[in-house]
C-alpha cells in the first residue's frame, strides 16, 4: 500500500480491531477474544493443522457432545467470573494511586 499516512485510518480498523481483540490484557488477565469465546484466538494456520482432529471430534454422539456443551458453558461462567474479579481488584489496586494525584478542591455557593 505504499508511505502509509493519516488519511488511511479508515482501512487498518480492521486490524487494529483484531490486534486489540487478541491481545492478552493485564487486569483481565486474558484477552477479549478469550472472554467472549471461552478460548483463546487461533491464527489460521493453527485451524488448518488442527483440521483433522476437529473432522474426528464432531463425528461423536449427540448425548455425549449436548453434555460437553454444558460443560464448555459451564467453564464459559467461570472465565466471566474471574475476568469480573481480576477487573475488580485491578480496579482496588489503582485507585489508592489514581486518588493521590486528584488534587483536594473546596467549592462554595456563589
Amino acid at each position: 500500500m505504499g508511505n502509509p499516512s493519516r488519511k488511511d485510518w479508515s482501512t487498518r480498523l480492521d486490524e487494529a480491531l483484531w490486534a486489540y481483540l487478541t491481545t492478552f490484557k493485564t487486569p483481565l488477565e486474558m484477552s477479549p477474544f478469550k472472554l467472549v469465546y471461552g478460548n483463546p484466538c487461533h491464527l489460521l494456520v493453527e485451524l488448518e493443522h488442527k483440521a483433522f482432529w476437529v473432522i474426528k471430534k464432531l463425528n461423536m454422539d449427540w448425548a455425549i457432545a449436548s453434555g460437553n456443551k454444558l460443560l464448555e458453558l459451564n467453564v464459559m461462567e467461570e472465565f466471566q467470573t474471574q475476568a469480573y474479579e481480576n477487573a475488580r481488584l485491578y480496579k482496588e489496586k489503582t485507585k489508592p494511586w489514581h486518588d493521590a494525584i486528584i488534587l483536594p478542591r473546596q467549592f462554595e455557593p456563589g
